[in-house]
């Protein structure tokens, strides 16, 4: 198995998850005492959140070039990014790092055709609803990724910061999410791309109507996938 290095913190809850996700499918992968071979870097959320709020996006990517670096001198074979926002800064952070990235969209959009879906709903942070970084990579796979409407991301993105990247997980957040993924698929979505790392706490299979797509699990078991070849 090849080391797998883990850029995370962005937030804590999303590294954690990754850890044990990667943990979980190594088991049923390779049997009950096997273990994923791991490098974890865990940044502090406040300053890259602050760096996000200013717009700074430039510091934000020379963080992360940084710490890519480090987790490959550590002896990281390939690098994952764990949090989807951050993907929009992919091409700096890899800027002479020398492995590979496992790119969180890309095996999002494979998953999705896979299962022969096309139109994916997307709730995110504002910025990867937004902006083309994102967007962009599922298009290029030939999806139509649909957004929640201006209300609907705004609340998104409060849920996704003052709550889930705070550790609390409220019954009114998981309403609030569950309308939303209603309005989603009542808008022609045919399936539903969880594309915050953290969404996954109030959103499952059990209570959106249309199939749903985690990105960090998916993440984890193509990382994983990538490690074993």
């Amino acid at each position: 198995m090849r080391t797998i290095g883990i850029l995370g913190g962005m937030s804590p809850a999303s590294t954690a998850l990754y850890y044990d996700t990667l943990c979980a499918l190594t088991r049923d992968r390779m049997g009950p005492r096997h273990a994923p071979d791991l490098l974890i870097r865990s940044l502090d959320f406040a300053v890259v959140e602050a760096m996000q709020s200013a717009g700074d996006w430039a510091s934000a990517g020379a963080l992360l070039n940084a710490e890519a670096r480090a987790l490959v001198a550590g002896g990281a074979e390939l690098l994952v990014l764990a949090t989807n926002t951050m993907h929009k800064l992919a091409q700096p952070m890899m800027a002479g790092v020398g492995v590979p990235l496992v790119h969180i969209a890309d095996a999002t959009a494979a998953a999705i055709t896979a299962r022969g879906l096309t139109r994916p709903g997307l709730m995110a942070t504002r910025f990867t609803m937004e902006q083309d970084f994102y967007l962009d990579r599922l298009r290029a796979a030939g999806l139509a990724p649909l957004v929640p409407g201006a209300e609907d991301r705004a609340q998104t993105h409060r849920i996704i910061y003052d709550e889930l990247c705070a550790g609390r997980v409220t019954e009114a957040g998981r309403r609030a999410f569950e309308a939303i993924a209603r309005r989603l698929a009542q808008a022609g979505a045919d399936s539903l791309i969880l594309g915050c790392t953290e969404v996954g706490l109030l959103l499952n299979d059990d209570n959106v109507p249309v199939p749903v797509f985690d990105t960090a699990r998916i993440h984890c078991a193509t990382a994983l996938d990538q490690a074993l070849a």
